[in-house]
């Protein structure tokens, strides 16, 4: 399942960009896909509303660079129901995007793929998703999908590997907090040069806490934050957050693409 060949370009393992006849020739050599799943929602005062869209489609894109692996377009709207307290936040509840993961996986299976591999930007998603990744098992072999038993699905957060957890605790310490942290806005300030112009020193922020809906939310933490400091992040920054990320995911992900269906 392994890609044999690496393009040379991102643009070479975008399925958007791919016509159907390509597709059909990709699955005769292996079965692997990347899904980028982020949010749309809040990221403090300086931070841009599509951080985690942004930051999921980066790395998935060198992932797919790095393996040769197709990368769908991003899924842009997660599950970030606590954030609505926040203007420009776009919510999914965790039922429409368990249906949004399903319909994905099972339009992608249907085809041929067989190792669903979702680089996710936003850990509100982490829950639904791979309770997603359970239904669509079961409709694969409800439907009588013929790779139904070979279909496997792996979740991986980008933000939690341990390389890319390791390069935030070194640069930024306790100040990396858990929400609008300094790494994930270093990495939108290596792709979007345009955020720099957003980025100034902030208040000391509220501490990470419990979360209670989105009114409690804004009142705990009325800007957006949670323990964080996105100022002490530079584009420098994020072209390191890229490399950590991409390297150590996309080792697992031929791992992942390498172990046997049963």
């Amino acid at each position: 399942m392994v890609a044999t060949t690496i393009p040379s370009t991102t643009e070479d393992i975008r399925l958007q960009l791919r016509s159907w006849p390509e597709v059909e020739e990709y699955l005769e050599r292996h079965k692997g896909v990347i899904i980028p799943l982020g949010s749309t929602e809040q990221h403090g005062p300086t931070g841009a509303i599509g951080t985690d869209a942004l930051t999921a489609e980066a790395v998935a894109l060198e992932v797919g660079r790095r393996t040769g692996v197709l990368v769908t377009p991003a899924q842009a709207f997660g599950m970030a129901e606590h954030h609505l307290g926040f203007a420009g936040t776009m919510s999914l509840q965790p039922s429409t995007l368990l249906a949004v993961m399903h319909d994905l996986v099972l339009s992608l299976a249907r085809h041929g793929f067989e190792r669903i591999y979702v680089i996710n930007g936003h850990g509100g998603n982490i829950a639904t998703c791979k309770a997603a990744f359970a239904q669509a098992y079961g409709t694969a072999a409800s439907r009588g999908l013929l790779n139904a038993g070979a279909l496997r699905c792996k979740l991986a957060n980008w933000f939690m590997a341990p390389e890319a957890m390791g390069l935030a605790k070194e640069l930024y310490g306790d100040k990396e907090g858990h929400h609008a942290t300094p790494s994930e806005i270093a990495i939108t300030l290596q792709i979007e040069p345009s955020l720099q112009s957003k980025q100034r020193p902030l208040p000391e922020p509220a501490p990470a806490g419990p979360i209670h809906g989105p009114e409690d939310f804004r009142r705990r933490h009325p800007d957006g934050r949670m323990g964080s400091d996105p100022f002490l992040a530079t584009a420098d920054h994020g072209e390191q957050f890229l490399e950590v990320a991409a390297a150590a995911l996309a080792k697992d992900l031929e791992r992942f693409l390498s172990e046997p269906a049963s």
